[in-house]
């Protein structure tokens, strides 16, 4: 089972479009949640995300991991496979 994969962007960030090209360079299906001009979205993505409110917002299997900087790390660090090839436990 793929792993699932959210992001939180606004359409013209630079960072929201770096993480976004990082994903798609490695295959990855994940679901996005364009939150231009909505404040109710992101009142939920910042209480997910533990109080942080710039974007991209990224989780993997419901796990925060951070923004644009965050996921490039782990991905140098060799980390980030290891997140997406985690299943999701099934019930």
């Amino acid at each position: 089972m793929e792993a699932k994969v959210e992001i939180y962007t606004w359409s013209w960030c630079p960072f929201c479009i770096r993480a976004k090209a990082l994903l798609d360079a490695k295959g990855v299906k994940f679901t996005e949640y364009c939150i231009d001009g909505d404040d109710e979205a992101r009142a939920v993505m910042t209480q997910r995300a533990n109080g942080s409110r710039s974007l991209p917002q990224i989780f993997i299997n419901d796990q925060h991991v951070g923004g644009c900087d965050d996921i490039y790390s782990l991905e140098a660090q060799g980390e980030l496979d290891t997140l997406l090839q985690a299943n999701i436990a099934t019930s």
